[in-house]
């Protein structure tokens, strides 16, 4: 019986982090489709050089992120995140 208590424990652990890692995930997804969406309604069709900077923009909060994407031209962000 104390086996099968541990396993339930031990199965349910697995399965919380399993959520809890899979939600990161979602969200990460999510924050990144909104910096490829702003970069593309600013300064057009995403190219290379844009595409490059979005890991290191992915580091930021949205707080920090957002105001740097509508106010800072083009050759500012590439010139501050590469």
């Amino acid at each position: 019986m104390q086996l099968s208590a541990i396993y339930e424990q031990k199965l349910s652990e697995a399965k919380q982090e399993g959520f809890r890692h899979g939600f990161q995930k979602g969200i990460q997804t999510e924050r990144r489709q909104v910096i490829e969406n702003i970069l593309q309604v600013r300064f057009g069709a995403s190219d290379v050089e844009l595409s490059v900077i979005i890991d290191t923009l992915l580091l930021l909060t949205p707080q920090e992120y957002i105001p740097l994407l509508l106010q800072l031209s083009r050759e500012e962000l590439l010139e501050r995140f590469r």
